[in-house]
């Protein structure tokens, strides 16, 4: 039986470890022809640094001229720091808006003439439950104004991708176990660590839980479907906190 992704070339960024490394091989499983990146894997994938213009056009136009277009691109690099308003300098809330909106912003934008032509294009970007809502928890002025960003645009690369047959959506992921979030999150010392009692669905999220909605989006079956952002967080955002 074909994959949902069979015969398409995947570009996802962020491939070394977490979300990338899942996304990776789910994708690999149906059908698609793999390209990945990250900052610090040069085995297995292209070593990038997506916040360097020359080096991700390079790496684009030599996937691009390799496979002869792009299929799917799957936006999922990224890194950001936490920090209340009156403690965030100005080196930190620049880090945050380079590796969460210009890790998305570039590859986008190099991948496009690729994307064009492929007969059936999609984008799928990463959000966050950060870019719908604050939080009385978790202080995080830079990353929810980026996570809000990568939602806005969402909806832009959608319209200006629909002429061309681009299709581009979102996930936003609520609480998802990974390496990341156990250091700093869900550590014991975190006000956040017993927030699955918050969670209508009654557990943190895995790494497993975002890929297959991103994996649904990118395929055909999501052919209808551009400008969306699919909240993938057991129901977190959509509910009040109970007493």
């Amino acid at each position: 039986m074909a994959g949902r992704l069979a015969g398409k070339v995947a570009v996802i960024t962020g491939t070394a470890s977490g979300q990338g490394a899942v996304a990776a091989q789910l994708f690999a499983s149906e059908g698609a022809v793999v390209e990945g990146c990250d900052v610090g894997d040069g085995d297995a994938w292209a070593v990038v640094d997506l916040t360097d213009e020359a080096a991700v056009r390079a790496w684009l136009d030599q996937v691009g001229e390799r496979h002869g277009r792009i299929d799917v691109l799957y936006l999922n690099a990224g890194a950001t720091r936490f920090s209340p308003v009156a403690e965030t300098s100005l080196e930190d809330w620049r880090f945050v808006l380079a590796h969460e909106l210009d890790v998305v912003f570039l590859p986008a934008k190099h991948a496009w003439p690729w994307l064009q032509r492929s007969s059936s294009a999609a984008v799928v970007l990463v959000g966050s439950t950060a870019g719908v809502s604050g939080s009385m928890t978790n202080a995080r002025l830079a990353h929810t104004v980026t996570k809000g960003g990568v939602v806005a645009a969402t909806k832009q690369l959608a319209a200006e991708g629909a002429p061309h047959g681009i299709r581009v959506n979102c996930v936003s992921p609520g609480m998802i176990r990974t390496p990341a979030t156990e250091a700093d999150l869900l550590a014991d010392d975190h006000p956040m660590r017993g927030i699955a009692r918050h969670i209508p669905l009654g557990r943190i999220g895995s790494p497993e839980d975002v890929v297959r909605a991103a994996l649904f989006l990118a395929s055909d079956e999501a052919a209808y479907i551009t400008g969306a952002n699919l909240m993938v967080d057991g129901g977190w955002s959509a509910v009040l906190p109970g007493a």
